[in-house]
């Protein structure tokens, strides 16, 4: 049994300490910080945790005497490296995540504290996990399409994702999250990208992207401030607040209704005077104080001579994530979404071009319905945590810190690149 206490209990800690209620005889809650009393409150009642092993912050609970093996971190990103040292200092391995830290000076600084106390530190990369992207390295790791000369990735963000998050929500600034669009949103995929080319360290780094759509000079006309207060074009609108978020009232309403979670079951009406008011996610998509992209390329040379890009559109009709493979003896290419990928190799025999492997990981269906969230990732990386902690080797997809890093060298540096209008050499890793 391995016990937890949770930092943050916000949506994503909470998602991971869920792994506790699934598998009892695996992890307990055991206590947790939050800064906000009624989390505290549910939280303590959710998983049975005692009123003195309740705490206003980390600094509080890291000043008792230890009393679990391990925290789960969800806090904001700028928060998780001030948040985890204590934990380190006070003896508890971490699941931290994502992205763990939101410059450089901070990535070294966590994982030069993780080496030197010997704690585990796992960062939340949850798509490793997932059994589409966990059968691909697999099949790279065996050598099947032989040395990986070339990554591909996208996501795009679906309308309604980009305008609660990075629009009208927690990750539209810089200056309020600390993060980027591409380390909040992409940091997976460049993780992916790392993790392909694992032991082959990035060498150079270019990007470009901005904010096209999202800007007040782009509203349509009749547009107002407020979807629901003053917007003459509202019930057209395909970013109606009215449309995201009371039509579809559960899709995002961890976020959307937090200003409610004092009322234990609101009502239309509370959400609809909710939005009427201060709440942030009532605004116009365009009249918002967003300073994100909404769309991003990025590029990658790797020691080997690899390349890879990546590419970050906001604002799709479907959200989708896709990667393309190719090595010197295949390639492998597929869709996340559809949890489905192809493995082809080179076929010059009469009548032949090439021979093509399915790999169908479900039919039909709904990807994140079938395996849980994150298409199954986030209890499979909960479980491997778990793992870790009792003393089991690192598996496959495990990304200790010092896994992570790659990725994260490779988002600090696009996003200088893209600021800078150059490329930017590497050194980090070599």
């Amino acid at each position: 049994m391995v016990t937890a206490v949770i930092i943050g209990a916000g949506h994503r800690a909470l998602t991971y300490a869920s792994f506790a209620e699934t598998n009892p005889d695996r992890l307990r809650i055991v206590g947790m910080a939050d800064l906000i009393p009624l989390r505290r409150e549910q939280t303590a009642k959710r998983f049975s945790i005692p009123e003195d092993r309740c705490f206003d912050s980390v600094e509080q609970l890291a000043a008792v005497p230890k009393f679990a093996d391990c925290a789960i971190n969800g806090t904001m990103d700028h928060q998780h490296v001030a948040t985890t040292l204590p934990l380190l200092e006070a003896g508890y391995d971490v699941l931290l995540e994502k992205p763990f830290a939101t410059n450089e000076d901070e990535m070294w600084s966590l994982a030069s504290a993780a080496s030197r106390l010997d704690r585990k530190v796992m960062i939340c990369h949850v798509l490793r996990y997932a059994p589409f992207y966990y059968a691909i390295k697999e099949r790279v790791a065996a050598g099947a399409i032989g040395q990986v000369i070339n990554v591909q990735t996208i996501e795009h963000v679906s309308y309604h994702h980009m305008a609660v998050g990075f629009v009208r929500g927690k990750w539209n600034s810089r200056s309020r999250c600390h993060s980027t669009m591409l380390m909040a949103k992409c940091c997976h995929d460049l993780d992916l990208i790392a993790w392909m080319k694992a032991g082959v360290p990035p060498k150079a780094v270019s990007s470009f992207g901005t904010n096209t759509y999202f800007r007040e000079e782009k509203a349509p006309e009749g547009a107002g401030e407020r979807c629901l207060v003053d917007c003459a074009i509202e019930s057209e609108c395909d970013y109606s607040a009215r449309k995201h978020y009371i039509d579809h009232p559960d899709r995002w309403s961890f976020y959307v209704w937090d200003s409610l979670e004092h009322l234990e079951s609101p009502s239309i009406e509370d959400k609809i005077t909710s939005l009427k008011g201060d709440n942030l996610y009532g605004r116009c998509v365009w009249k918002c104080d967003n300073d994100v992209v909404d769309h991003q390329s990025v590029a990658i040379e790797f020691e080997d001579g690899a390349t890879a890009t990546h590419n970050l559109v906001g604002g799709t009709a479907r959200p989708s994530r896709a990667i393309h493979l190719v090595g010197t003896h295949g390639e492998i290419q597929g869709v996340f979404e559809d949890a489905r990928f192809v493995v082809r190799h080179i076929d010059p025999r009469p009548g032949k071009e090439y021979a093509e492997e399915v790999v169908d990981l479900k039919a039909g269906g709904d990807m994140h319905g079938a395996f849980g969230g994150h298409g199954g990732g986030d209890e499979r990386l909960v479980a491997d945590f778990v793992d870790l902690v009792e003393g089991g080797a690192p598996s496959l997809a495990c990304t200790r810190i010092q896994d992570s890093i790659a990725g994260h060298l490779i988002g600090f540096s696009a996003d200088r690149a893209m600021e800078d209008r150059r490329v930017i050499e590497l050194s980090g890793l070599r």
